[in-house]
């Protein structure tokens, strides 16, 4: 007759989801004795938008925004420490861009957790259950485990958003997110048609316009914008990206931070200016090389509001809408690439502890200013997903270890790393009394 397993003796905290947000809290929790933290991810290993590797793609943030610096500047899990491990530190100095490729920094990230002893991978949350007697949240597991912590941060991340107008099309229309995978088959195709109109959407219009007199198809981008905007990255905006203003607007009636997270998408979603005027200068090239107009048409103000298939011809009918004009129309497409962004959803694993989790009047979680999302403000932390009530800080790279820092300072009960308070020059909310 087996003995019962005894339990695990629980964890101050799980984490779960390995993107480069909870990668971070790894990081910087790795030297610090007095916490016992496990991080649990569902892939093989760490793994980050890889369909959008394209050739010379890079990121929007400086290599200072890596896992670590911005917390620790000593880290040995630092960008600058993997580049000089990986032989490349002088390149790096010589190239004199700040801004590492994307398929670089994935690496870096790999890099960083295959130095961590604390990652389950290949490992997929199926609940999370909470013992009231022990006062300990459960986590359940596909491999039949179960994990026990005291605290948890969340860091699955957002999903891949498909718009309602294509909600059970059929074909093989293909997300951003598997673009890398799905070209060579696109460009098979006699058209191809892009929706979206941020950094991903550029991205992929310029390296098929590159190639656009080699295959031979029309190429279309459609973005309901109103322009293609770049991204807004002068200095006093992004001071934007600071404590203070993550205590302004977390500070605003729900309502107005709802209406400003619709309005400030452009401040984190819009297009480095530079691939905008190399998109025009390869449209220009195009021009002066090919015998006739160019196969390509961008679209602008205009939504996407029904979607069709044909599975005889293999074709999308599109049916849009010129918003400033109000004209409907449509467009007819062999290959469909939808560039429409992310969005975080709950995850299902959460819901026998629903009852423990804080909801705002429109049912998303409702993270307090220590980022947690739990009835007793000290349980359950959320990474990203927080663009509702901490602002365009939510997603950027630059904050993370702002964040994880806040983050080890409200796990271990006294601040670890130092946590900036004031970095801003302006001001963003009104003085109180009148200026001298």
């Amino acid at each position: 007759m087996s003995t019962p397993r005894e339990p695990r003796a629980p964890h101050d905290f799980i984490a779960i989801g390995l993107g480069p947000f909870n990668l971070g809290l790894a990081c910087l929790t790795a030297p610090i004795d007095e916490l016992d933290g496990l991080f649990i991810e569902s892939k093989p290993h760490f793994e980050w938008h890889a369909g959008m590797f394209l050739e010379g793609a890079h990121l929007q943030t400086p290599f200072m925004s890596d896992l670590v610096t911005l917390a620790d500047p000593t880290s040995p899990f630092s960008f600058l420490n993997y580049l000089k491990d990986k032989d490349r530190l002088y390149s790096f100095y010589i190239r004199e861009n700040f801004y590492p490729l994307r398929t670089e920094y994935n690496d870096y990230c790999r890099w960083a957790a295959d130095r961590l002893d604390n990652v389950l991978y290949s490992t997929s949350v199926t609940e999370v259950t909470y013992d009231e007697q022990a006062e300990l949240y459960e986590v359940h597991t596909d491999r039949g485990d179960t994990h026990r912590a005291r605290r948890l941060v969340l860091g699955t991340g957002t999903r891949p958003h498909v718009p309602a107008a294509c909600k059970d099309l059929g074909g093989d229309f293909v997300h951003n997110s598997v673009y890398v995978q799905n070209k060579a088959e696109l460009q098979r195709k006699k058209s191809i048609t892009l929706i979206g109109s941020g950094q991903s959407a550029a991205e992929i219009y310029y390296e098929l316009l590159s190639e656009i007199d080699v295959h031979g198809y029309q190429l279309n981008w459609v973005t309901r914008s109103p322009r293609f905007f770049p991204l807004e990255y002068t200095k006093l905006t992004l001071e934007m990206t600071s404590p203070e203003y993550v205590d302004y607007f977390h500070a605003l009636p729900e309502d107005t931070r709802y209406r400003l997270e619709t309005s400030q998408k452009n401040l984190f979603k819009g297009i480095d200016g530079d691939l905008i005027n190399a998109i025009f200068d390869l449209l220009y090239q195009k021009r002066v090389g090919m015998p006739g107009p160019v196969p390509t048409t961008l679209l602008t103000n205009t939504s996407l509001n029904s979607t069709a298939y044909d599975t005889t011809t293999g074709t999308y009918t599109l049916g849009l809408r010129q918003e400033e004009q109000e004209r409907d129309f449509s467009l007819a497409t062999e290959g469909l690439i939808l560039a429409t962004g992310y969005k975080y959803t709950t995850p299902d694993f959460l819901k026998p502890v629903a009852d423990r989790l804080n909801v705002d009047g429109r049912g998303r979680l409702d993270a307090a200013r220590n980022y947690s999302v739990d009835v007793t403000g000290r349980g359950v932390f959320l990474q990203n997903g927080t663009t509702h009530n901490h602002s365009i800080t939510s997603p950027d790279l630059g904050m993370a270890a702002y964040r994880n820092a806040y983050l080890v300072a409200e796990l271990l009960g006294r601040e670890y790393y130092k946590v900036e308070k004031s970095i801003a020059f302006q001001q963003f909310a009104a003085p109180e009394g009148t200026l001298a």
